[in-house]
């Protein structure tokens, strides 16, 4: 659990420290691995609270979810089609989902 939580806490450090702009052309590729790593995150939380955390599965899944979310947005670029939205739909219905379920724990 504290992987997770250590992770998104570097990652805003990061990024609030190192200011490194993107261009327009990697902002769809940006946003759907933001989205896969909150996620991710918020996935972990919720395995912890529901005790059934592992590391293993968290590591492989911030990649797996990372990696595909990325392949299908350079698919659909190619195809021109805005396959990227397909990912943030999906995980955007999964991280309302998760936090649901984080709030109900804590109610």
């Amino acid at each position: 659990m504290l992987l997770p939580l250590l992770g998104l806490l570097v990652g805003v450090l990061a990024g609030l420290v190192l200011n490194i702009n993107v261009g327009f052309e990697f902002s769809r590729y940006t946003a759907v691995a933001i989205l896969a790593a909150m996620d991710s995150v918020l996935g972990a939380i919720r395995a912890e609270l529901d005790g059934v955390y592992d590391n293993r599965v968290f590591i492989s899944g911030f990649v797996t979810n990372t990696i595909v979310a990325v392949i299908l947005t350079f698919i659909g670029d190619r195809l021109s089609l805005d396959l990227y939205l397909v990912a943030l739909i999906t995980f955007g219905l999964r991280i309302f989902n998760n936090v649901a379920l984080i709030r109900r724990h804590f109610i």
